[in-house]
């Protein structure tokens, strides 16, 4: 039995979707860039935002930065409250602290807004600690933020714990740190990318997670 489960935010505890394409969108507008259907930006949900703003977008560093000031304009404004819990995760999360686990959030979203979320949500008093990004996006990989999230816990011994997370991001942050994951397929990602990013379980819903806890 795994005693310390991490859980990736968006696409794993709630439908961000909605709140992050509309900032994506409205900041490649003011830079030049229509992208008329939102479910194109769907992939920019997951990695940190420098990171896709290169690879989608060829932007150099310092137009990553000024994509990244618009995007967090609107985004800590209005986006973030575009945001949805996925059904029964509050209950997952419930049973899982009343057993006596740790429980934190492992995600590239700044903490800031990461604690505006769950606070929004309810969700603060499910979780033993929350790990987000650093703003200058210095911690921003996921293997970084788990990293600082298992040394804020007291450095466990990594076979007791598990990084539930629905991208590649979260399964290859996992083994970089040498953590077991638990791929979800009810948020972004696909079971191919998941199987092939090496995550160590595969769950259909948030009431399958539990089977691997």
């Amino acid at each position: 039995m795994y005693k310390y489960v991490l859980f990736d935010l968006d696409g794993t505890i709630s439908d961000s979707s909605e709140g992050i394409t509309k900032a994506v969108q409205k900041s490649l507008s003011e830079m030049g860039i229509e992208v008329a259907d939102r479910g194109e930006l769907r992939k920019f949900i997951g990695p940190p935002l420098a990171y896709s703003y290169s690879k989608f977008f060829g932007f150099n560093e310092e137009q990553c930065a000024e994509a990244i000031r618009r995007y967090r304009a609107y985004y800590s404004v209005r986006g973030l409250f575009e945001n949805t819990p996925y059904p029964g995760i509050a209950e997952l999360l419930s049973h899982i602290k009343e057993s006596g686990r740790k429980v934190a959030v492992t995600t590239s979203k700044p903490d800031k807004f990461t604690l505006q979320i769950l606070e929004n949500f309810g969700f603060l008093n499910y979780f033993d600690f929350v790990a987000g990004a650093t703003m200058d996006e210095k911690r921003g990989t996921k293997d970084e933020v788990v990293a600082y999230c298992l040394e804020q816990l007291g450095n466990p011994d990594k076979k007791d714990v598990v990084l539930v997370g629905d991208t590649r991001f979260d399964a290859e942050g996992a083994a970089k740190v040498g953590i077991d994951s638990i791929g979800v397929l009810y948020g972004f990602g696909t079971r191919e990318e998941l199987e092939n990013a090496g995550a160590t379980h595969i769950a259909e819903t948030v009431e399958e997670i539990l089977q691997y806890l």
